[in-house]
């Protein structure tokens, strides 16, 4: 049984960017996708998904829209199948109706 993630709006519009297949993506193109989000709460969302474990960055030290420029982010595989269930709570929801099935 994996974790339990719960992630904010932001953290989710990240990772969708990003992608769950493990491909590397790099700063230059996230900062194309992201939305219509402040500069600073943009680096401070994917700080902490790289805090937290749930995506790898080539560089540690991430503070300016400079530093993510030069920077490649893709999902931690250790945590990409947690993630998937987080990103879509249905699929949550529909795995347990499963296993509950399967029970009876």
């Amino acid at each position: 049984m994996g974790h339990e993630i719960q992630l904010s709006g932001g953290e989710i519009t990240i990772l969708k960017a990003i992608g769950l297949s493990g491909a590397a993506m790099a700063g230059k193109f996230l900062l194309d996708r992201k939305e219509e989000v402040e500069a600073g709460e943009f680096i401070d969302t994917l700080g902490g998904l790289v805090a937290m474990g749930y995506l790898l960055a080539t560089k540690v030290n991430i503070r300016t829209l400079e530093d993510i420029e030069r920077t490649s982010f893709r999902v931690n595989p250790s945590y990409a199948h947690d993630l998937k269930g987080a990103l879509d709570p249905n699929r949550r929801r529909e795995a347990a109706k499963q296993r509950r099935r399967r029970r009876s």
